[in-house]
């Protein structure tokens, strides 16, 4: 049933075209690329020239629609440099059979290896393989493979010069991340009015992190109100939670929480005007209704903590206009005094290439060990692509490179990937092919005419490279079977050969991954475990702000041992802890969705029991996330019991993940005994905080109860490794 099931996703998700991702003009761009390339070549030299020039300018072209902050012109020539390589080298062990399975079993190994630094650094170093297979089977000397090369990486050459000439929506993939995250926040908000405890997706804010990663020249030249925003959006998020939360914000009903939804209603609508404004350029504008909603003064208005958190959501509410203004300065819309500019941080900086060496190196021997998924892809893609390489020569079919590359070009290092491609790629060939040959057998094309064909399929393919991977691939099978036709070949050998060997190397990547699998499902409780010790830090950092709001530079949570006092942390701890706390949760998340793609199954830890655990844990971190939201400034007095409850929090998070890992229920007694010798609040600052406290305990023993419903059997873990 879930195969059945995965299959019907991958019909309708390849199958469907979303407009609002095709992107008309870069793809016009993309083709415009290989154009040059095909013609020039076919002018001054063959079409079996013009052909093999016309991959490298194709692939290089692939590599920019891949998903990266770094410029485009960067990935066209980082792709069009390794195709050059990788071209010559086949060229020179192509006429030994051994010596070249042996160069491409190594360069697919890397290749696969080089999913540990990225998916990007994946996908271009697969190209490479592709390109490999496919240029070498055009017999020529060690000067004509150094001149293919240099075709190839001229062809990359165009792509860059063009992306360079013809720059479309500069800044616009970080202009469009850092929108998703304020759309996500007003969506969020709008949630919380009806759901006080309504869950926070940070994706969206994670991305906005990574978009925002520049170098020193690109953080000089990026537009003004892509600076600082994403922290706006950060400051917004804990303040609506708060506000929201009934324990320690507005009332549950009455007036309060009227007005509570209210504020929130309009925040959602400042936001998605912000996102609207970050997105277009254009500036910010808000209904007047919404603007009197934030100023209104009336009766009803939140008191005690929901009073602060409504002031400062107003507040924020009126710098992220003023951030989306319209450029001079001055704000689209103004409801609030005292809004002083928000200072933005150092930004974050990308490393160069030359610096990101030895990034990927350590990326590489961290994933060197056995239960690494990515060791564990690197070799089955390399066994599968030589096999397939062998099996299509010795069956004398023709066009042998079409199974190695069918499997290299859908192999990715989860199943389910891996399966939806395979699956998505045999159907689009099939089509393609088909509309291909009704077209060579009606029109019979000449080497220029073909030549268009195969630009116009490639133009297509790039428009739908973001949405409709099955049309996609019948894209690329037309515009193989045009290039092939330049070149000269009989649309009979094309065709059934193509099928065929496109069969066999699904077929071969389908069963490698059953044969030596990398399952996530039995690595779920390892996730969860990590995500609920992140959690705890989590906490444990905003506590420590509790403590000692001025803190201690230098000393830092995530260096601080267990027992350290965390009112020793430094204040950006606090911001340090939280990134930490995302990454796991996305981390989990990750696994969990993976899993419930997998034929495999967790001895008892059931969907329902997954997603228990997943509220479970969600709510630690939220009850850390209101705390966040009223952060004392460094002359607030501190709380001594804060400190004691963080340091039991600390105390507990490493022997609770080690408890979860073993399918045991975690026990609190630290942070039960820290809570129970907290003094009587003296004040609502205090009271506040302590009520934060009974609210983390109680997620965490919501956590022991949801744990404790898991009919584990530790020796029963391994069954997770066979199929059911």
């Amino acid at each position: 049933m879930r195969l059945l099931r995965a299959l019907r996703e991958t019909a309708r998700s390849g199958l469907t075209l979303e407009r609002a991702r095709l992107e008309p003009l870069v793809a016009l761009r993309g083709a415009l690329g290989v154009a040059v390339v095909v013609f020039l070549t076919l002018w001054l030299e063959s079409p079996g020239f013009a052909a093999s020039s016309a991959f490298g300018a194709f692939a290089a072209g692939m590599a920019t629609f891949q998903h990266s902050w770094r410029p485009r012109a960067v990935l066209a020539l980082v792709a069009g440099g390794g195709l050059a390589l990788s071209t010559f080298l086949g060229y020179l062990a192509a006429s030994h059979d051994a010596l070249f399975v042996l160069l491409l079993a190594a360069w697919t190994f890397l290749a696969g290896l080089a999913w540990a630094v990225g998916p990007t650094s994946g996908v271009v170093a697969s190209l490479t393989v592709g390109i490999m297979l496919v240029t070498v089977t055009i017999p020529t000397s060690v000067l004509g493979a150094l001149s293919h090369a240099g075709v190839i990486a001229f062809g990359a050459l165009v792509q860059a010069v063009l992306i360079l000439l013809f720059p479309i929506r500069r800044w616009g993939a970080q202009r469009d991340a850092l929108a998703d995250a304020f759309a996500g926040v007003a969506d969020y908000a709008r949630r919380l009015r009806h759901d006080p405890a309504a869950p926070f997706d940070p994706e969206p804010l994670m991305t906005a992190r990574s978009a925002a990663a520049v170098s020193p020249r690109q953080a000089r030249r990026r537009p003004a109100e892509l600076h600082g925003s994403r922290a706006l959006a950060e400051r917004i998020r804990p303040v609506l939670a708060s506000l929201a939360d009934p324990a320690v914000g507005a009332a549950a009903e009455g007036p309060e929480r009227d007005r509570a939804r209210e504020l929130l209603a309009a925040a959602a609508a400042v936001l998605d005007a912000a996102a609207h404004s970050i997105r277009s350029g254009e500036p910010a504008r808000v209904d007047p209704a919404t603007v009197e909603a934030l100023r209104a003064k009336e009766a009803g208005v939140p008191t005690g903590a929901a009073k602060r958190s409504a002031a400062r959501l107003v507040a924020l509410l009126g710098e992220a206009l003023e951030t989306a203004g319209d450029g001079s300065g001055a704000p689209a819309v103004s409801f609030a005094t005292g809004n002083g500019a928000e200072t933005g941080a150092a930004p974050l900086l990308r490393p160069s290439l030359r610096a990101l060496v030895p990034v990927a190196a350590r990326s590489v021997r961290r994933a060197f060990r056995w239960d690494s998924p990515v060791l564990r892809h690197a070799l089955r893609v390399s066994a599968v692509t030589s096999l397939g390489y062998v099996l299509g020569t010795a069956l004398h079919l023709g066009h042998s490179y079409w199974a190695p590359m069918c499997s290299v070009m859908v192999m990715r290092p989860d199943f389910h990937q891996t399966y939806a491609r395979v699956v998505a790629r045999f159907t689009g060939t099939v089509a393609g092919v088909v509309v291909a040959t009704g077209v060579v057998q009606l029109v019979r094309p000449g080497a220029y005419f073909s030549a268009v064909l195969a630009v116009v399929f490639v133009g297509l393919m790039y428009l739908s490279m973001r949405t409709g991977y099955m049309l996609t691939q019948a894209c690329v099978a037309a515009y193989v079977v045009f290039l092939l036709g330049m070149g000269g070949s009989e649309w009979q050998q094309t065709v059934p050969d193509r099928v065929l060997l496109t069969l066999l190397g699904g077929a071969l990547a389908m069963v490698s991954y059953l044969a030596f699998p990398a399952w996530e499902t039995p690595r779920l409780l390892d996730r969860l475990a990590d995500w609920l010790a992140a959690d705890l830090r989590y906490a444990a950092a905003v506590l420590g702000r509790y403590a000692s709001p001025a803190g201690v530079l230098g000393a830092g949570l995530g260096s601080t041992a267990v027992g350290t006092s965390p009112s020793q942390a430094a204040p950006e701890d606090v911001r340090e802890a939280l990134l930490a706390d995302r990454g796991a949760r996305a981390a989990w998340e990750q696994a969990l969705a993976r899993a419930k793609l997998e034929p495999v199954r967790h001895p008892g830890l059931t969907r329902t029991a997954a997603d228990d655990a997943n509220d479970a844990v969600a709510a630690l971190g939220r009850s850390a996330m209101v705390l966040e939201a009223h952060l004392p400034g460094p002359d607030a007095r501190p709380l001594p019991a804060a400190d004691r409850f963080a340091a039991a929090l600390l105390a507990a998070a490493d022997r609770a993940a080690t408890d979860i890992r073993e399918g045991r229920a975690p026990h609190w007694e630290e942070p039960e005994a820290a809570l129970d010798a907290w003094p009587p609040a003296t004040g609502p600052h205090e009271h506040f905080v302590r009520r934060g406290a009974e609210q983390i305990l109680e997620a965490l023993e919501d956590i022991t109860e949801t744990v404790a419903t898991f009919p584990l059997d530790p020796e029963a873990e391994g069954e997770a490794n066979s199929p059911s």
